[in-house]
């Protein structure tokens, strides 16, 4: 049988299964994140109204797990049957589309650094309607929650904090300090202990 064969030099035993092995990796990792978003918008009851998906007031997170999961999955099973069985088309798909990738990653954090101001007005945006809608959504809350609890927040480092309540807080303060001392609020209640 005389077809179109790749007639090149035989890949390396321990490459193409070191290769494999990434990528299968890869490949679980994208179904793993592709059933966590599907059993979050489960939950949340999305999946029996799929209308619902446009009601959402702000940002799902879980839109980050689908999309995340499917890229994964597409390029980890496209590495992984592409290096185990050898085939010249799924290996180029997987090489194109890792060089796509990294070519949008390299113009996003060019793009960020020219029109950072920009960016900051539209983080400030996105965040306060997220804020907004923080009781709308449970994984909403859950991840402001996270990103409050464990990102730490640098005040008085050379940090920028463009807080009311952090820029008037006075620098000692008591174990009773209460919302009395947030700007807008009664000030005189504190102003004795």
């Amino acid at each position: 049988m005389s077809g179109k064969h790749y007639k090149g030099p035989e890949v390396s035993c321990c490459i193409k299964y070191f290769i494999f092995g990434f990528n299968v990796i890869f490949w679980f990792l994208g179904i793993a994140f592709l059933g966590i978003g599907l059993w979050a918008w489960n939950e949340k009851g999305v999946l029996s109204n799929i209308s619902s998906i446009t009601d959402l007031g702000g940002f799902d997170p879980v839109w980050l797990f689908l999309v995340v999961g499917g890229v994964m999955f597409i390029l980890g099973f496209a590495g992984c049957i592409g290096a185990l069985r050898e085939n010249t088309f799924l290996l180029k798909f997987f090489s194109v589309f890792l060089g796509i990738i990294f070519f949008l990653e390299l113009t996003a954090g060019v793009l960020a650094f020219v029109f950072k101001d920009w960016i900051k007005d539209q983080l400030y945006f996105f965040i306060n309607n997220n804020i907004r809608a923080y009781r709308d959504d449970i994984d909403l809350q859950n991840l402001i929650d996270f990103t409050q609890e464990y990102i730490p927040m640098q005040v008085g480092r050379g940090a920028a904090c463009h807080s009311p309540a952090v820029l008037k807080t006075p620098r000692r303060m008591s174990s009773t300090l209460s919302v009395a001392t947030m700007p807008g609020r009664n000030q005189r209640s504190t102003s004795r202990s």
